[in-house]
């Protein structure tokens, strides 16, 4: 074993600090005024080579590969004081105090808050079986949030977790772990000091956590991180908020991408269309049709693998990159019948090759494999269907070769968006098997982690050389850290039931604080029974807010989950679905948001009111963006819900306005059609006027402004093209709108940008609060005509109406939605005085 106990000697380097122990040395960059790495050099040579990091402060040797992803900062300046018994190392934000005997590191905020302290003896250990080992200090106050892709409970003080991606079928959505992502990355949350830090360890070995629940009489209460293999490299990210230790994170491993705007339409699927045995397109193309009947908008179709079954020596397999002629006649047709009505197809592509694969030979000959760890033959683990052998795509060679395969076979005819999936790598038992690490050498033990990310650089890659003004929509089902910039991602293969329903909020948000933002779960649960009428409503009403939106099934008793296979419950899925659509231009707006800063779409309460302790554990509610609380009915036969709102702001329910205080707990009556939703103080959210029934092929006209002007606040409005690179160049306007509250309120909207929006119309919804009527309002200078009878309003272009059933001022005008400035007079008027 290999512990570090004593410090010999703390010297500034160029651009670190290295610490000198009995054990392993240590270098400590200030890499942001708010961003520590800290490196045990377990390894002896500090090797930089990260397919993780799009922001370095050093020179690292796949920095080509990253270059399109890749920034180099210059490192946040430090002073080092070298005291007896201790060193101290002061940055802007952040101090570092490195105890000599026995040895330890504690790092501070600028205010003194204790943000991390490791435990003596255990924090930077090699044990017997070569594991690289990191413990801290923690207190009973300690929330603990993310590590990627977890079942069970939000927080996750006291829970032992691993991180070693499966194909995890039907899993536990309470207890099963680990799943199908490799993200090392957490939040603690203190509920007294109500300030966040962030834990990055930069490894892509297989790893576990404990955070709490190990106790020892012998040292503090601790958290642990083991690693297989590598050195403790750990990103220590100050918040004190949040949002901040976010924002950071994505900062190093790269903002959530800008998907095109049917990435967050319905996209339908099944894995019963492509297992037909016969005209597999004729049922899909029947499906989107059928969908349109029933008027349920829809934008994509996830392909899943049925498509490439061929028949083998041993029976019919499914063979990546080849297309079945029975089930898909002529598949540029089908993609060109697809394209026709809106649909843009993900066909499914997966890294195992079947050694019966029919072209194993090119596959084999082009030596694009991972190889045995005793010699150059290609290593054979599990797959689908019998033995099979995997893509290396840390070799540059497997990446060139793969794009062409995938153009040829897939893009070719005639899509830009591909769903990478099975990129576990799970079944290769031999974790020695060797993979190319880009001419350096290294295991699938080491390196699986990334293949993921890998396969979907290439992808965009292939998708951006042969249509290069088109945003590519890649769909992933595993992923390590940064997967974000890539794709969007799902909670994969999960169990159809109510609980799956439950936890799996808890997943996903847990996701969000760890960056991956375009994310979500099959709704209605992939693998089981089909579901119950009501559990398959409940999922419909929740799923509308999940940035990804799918209803994929391959249900174990012959049924295909389809928004219709209820015809009595139906036009509840229909009314949720449509809602998701009008929905569309706030998504949108958070999407580019979260592009542009790292912000949340999807944002638990413990973040969005981390000064309210009573929201550290609340996983089953969650705000989309700064302004809408949802809280959905997750509980079978409820005919209640039950809702905390955070302290710290004011509620109104989003259909009939009636304001709650925060800070209290309401219960209030559902039925089958409840999606119980709720407007924060201050909120602004624009939704479609115009029923879209495919983001591909229309545009919102008309925007319905819904505003809470109890206080001044403001929304950006992103608009673009929504399917090209095109915003790259400035084809963007963003709209500015702004409220000041006050008895005379103002609300001034303010665009700019280069791109043309289709808005023509406008209306307002303002919630007054407990405001009076208004006295008059303006529209840029000019008093606009009151109606008091609402159906007078209702054919006007121009004008406003007092709603006092709801509170709310209703305004609308012709036009675009920008420049202009509108005053609501809430003053006092004595009419009888007057």
């Amino acid at each position: 074993m290999r512990i570090n106990t004593k410090a010999f000697s703390v010297k500034g380097k160029t651009p670190f600090f290295e610490i000198k122990t009995d054990g392993v040395p240590i270098r400590i960059w200030f890499v942001t005024n708010d961003i520590i790495r800290i490196r045990a050099g377990f390894d002896g040579d500090f090797a930089e080579e990260s397919y993780s990091l799009v922001t370095t402060a050093w020179e690292d040797r796949l920095d080509d590969v990253m270059k399109d992803y890749r920034t180099r900062i210059e490192p946040a300046k430090a002073t080092l004081s070298d005291l007896e018994n201790e060193a101290v190392l002061q940055g802007e934000r952040l101090k570092v105090i490195i105890q000599k005997s026995p040895f330890k590191i504690i790092v501070h905020d600028k205010d003194g808050t204790l943000l991390h302290s490791d435990c003596v003896d255990l924090a930077y250990q090699e044990d017997s079986n070569h594991r690289r080992i990191h413990t801290s200090e923690i207190s009973t106050d300690d929330c603990f949030y993310g590590f990627g892709e977890k079942s069970g409970e939000f927080n996750k003080y006291e829970k032992a977790m691993s991180m070693s991606p499966k194909d995890a079928m039907g899993y536990n959505p309470k207890e099963t772990d680990s799943l199908y992502k490799h993200i090392p990355f957490y939040i603690k949350l203190n509920r007294v000091s109500r300030n966040a830090v962030g834990y990055f360890y930069h490894n892509t070995y297989e790893c576990d956590f404990d955070m709490g629940r190990e106790r020892s009489n012998y040292w503090p209460r601790h958290s642990r991180y083991r690693a297989d293999g590598g050195d403790i490299d750990l990103f220590l990210i100050a918040g004190p908020s949040v949002k901040a230790v976010v924002q950071g994170y994505t900062m190093l491993t790269g903002r959530p991408a800008l998907l095109p705007k049917y990435a967050l339409g319905y996209l339908g699927s099944s894995m019963y269309y492509s297992e037909l045995p016969f005209d597999s397109d004729d049922a899909i193309v029947n499906f989107i049709d059928t969908a349109e009947k029933e008027g349920i908008p829809i934008d994509g179709f996830q392909l899943s693998s049925g498509y490439t079954a061929q028949n083998t020596v041993d029976g019919e397999r499914r063979c990546v990159f080849t297309w079945n002629k029975d089930r898909f006649k002529d598949p540029a047709e089908f993609f060109h019948q697809m394209n026709k009505r809106g649909i843009t197809v993900s066909p499914n592509v997966k890294p195992g090759i079947l050694t019966a694969h029919p072209e194993i030979d090119s596959f084999t000959s082009e030596d694009i494999l991972v190889k045995k760890s005793d010699s150059d033959e290609p290593a054979v683990g599990t797959w689908w269907g019998g033995p099979g052998v995997f893509a290396d795509y840390t070799n540059p060679h497997t990446r060139e070769v793969w794009k062409k395969m995938l153009t040829k076979n897939v893009l070719s005819y005639g899509t830009t968006s591909v769903w990478n999936d099975n990129c576990e790598y799970d079944s290769l038992v031999d974790k020695d098997s060797r993979c190319d690490f880009d001419g350096k050498s290294g295991s699938i033990g080491q390196l699986k982690s990334v293949m993921s990310n890998l396969m979907c650089h290439i992808t965009a890659e292939a998708i951006n050389e042969r249509e290069p003004s088109i945003r590519p929509f890649i769909v992933c089902r595993s992923g390590h850290s940064g997967i974000q910039r890539y794709a969007q991602t799902w909670a994969g293969d999960n169990l159809t039931c109510w609980d799956a329903l439950k936890y799996n909020v808890s997943t996903i948000l847990g996701m969000s604080l760890c960056g991956v933002m375009n994310y979500g779960a099959d709704i209605g649960g992939f693998y089981g029974s089909s579901p119950e009428p009501e559990l398959l409503v409940r999922w419909v009403q929740n799923g509308i807010f999940q940035p990804r939106f799918s209803i994929h099934s391959v249900n174990t008793d012959n049924t295909v989950t389809e928004p219709w296979m209820y015809p009595e419950y139906t036009m509840y899925i229909r009314d949720a679905i449509r809602f998701r659509y009008q929905l569309f231009p706030y998504y949108y707006s958070l999407m580019a948001k979260a592009n542009k800063d790292g912000s949340m779409i999807l944002e638990p309460l413990c973040s969005a009111f981390q000064n309210d302790p009573k929201c550290y554990d609340i996983g089953d509610t969650f705000m989309v963006g700064d302004s809408l609380l949802v809280a959905n009915v997750l509980e079978k036969d409820a005919t209640t819900r039950e809702i905390y709102l955070p302290e710290g702001a004011d509620f109104y329910n989003f259909y009939t306005h009636k304001r709650y205080s925060g800070g209290q707990t309401i219960l209030i009556p559902v039925d089958i059609s409840s999606i119980p939703l709720f407007l924060r103080s201050g909120a602004i959210v624009p939704l479609a006027l115009n029923q879209m029934m495919n983001l591909s092929t229309e545009e919102v006209n008309g925007l319905l402004l819904t505003i809470v002007a109890d206080k001044s606040s403001e929304f950006t409005f992103y608009e673009d093209d929504g399917l090209t690179t095109a915003y790259k160049d400035g084809e963007y306007r963003n709209t500015s709108i702004k409220v000041k509250a006050g008895v005379k309120t103002v609300i001034s909207i303010k665009g700019n940008g280069k791109y043309q929006s289709d808005i023509d119309g406008v209306f307002l919804d303002i919630i007054s609060g407990d405001m009076n009527a208004p006295f008059y309002v303006t529209f840029d200078g000019q008093k606009m005509p009151q109606f008091l009878y609402q159906p007078d309003f209702g054919e006007a272009k121009f004008g406003w109406f007092y709603d006092i059933s709801t509170r709310s001022v209703r305004m609308k005008y012709d036009g675009a939605l920008s420049n202009h400035t509108i005053e609501i007079s809430f003053e006092d008027f004595d009419m009888l005085g007057m």
